[in-house]
């Protein structure tokens, strides 16, 4: 069964760029990678994905940029603690916990995708005013 944090990257991020705060972060499962997690980091209007492994001491291992070494981490706690600090090797540090809804129903899916029709029927009134 999936865990309760489960949300899908798309709604991971809808939450971070709703706060548009930088150094917004949530953690959340792997789609593409069973057992692993994502640390979800806003910022400048984009969010970056590091992956976080579980290792079999039950230690969480979480790939970075390039050319810094994997760091080693007994607790998701102390993996955020070390990455409240800037110069980590993430973008930029992690500043603001972002709550995951409690309970993500299915009908809240289906009204965004609502919303995107309206964003289409939205632009296309501004290209009838061209018309003559």
């Amino acid at each position: 069964p999936q865990p309760t944090c489960w949300i899908t990257r798309r709604t991971c991020e809808e939450l971070l760029s709703k706060k548009k705060k930088n150094g917004s972060y949530l953690i959340r499962e792997s789609e593409s990678v069973e057992g692993a997690l994502c640390l979800c980091v806003f910022f400048e209007d984009l969010t970056y994905t590091y992956r976080i492994f579980r290792e079999h001491q039950g230690y969480f291992r979480i790939q970075t940029s390039e050319g810094v070494p994997e760091r080693m981490f007994k607790t998701l706690k102390d993996l955020i603690y070390a990455f409240e600090k800037p110069n980590q090797g993430l973008i930029t540090n992690l500043r603001y916990p972002v709550k995951k809804p409690k309970a993500l129903r299915r009908s809240q899916r289906i009204k965004s995708g609502m919303d995107n029709i309206y964003d289409e029927a939205d632009d296309s009134d501004g290209y009838v005013t061209v018309l003559p």
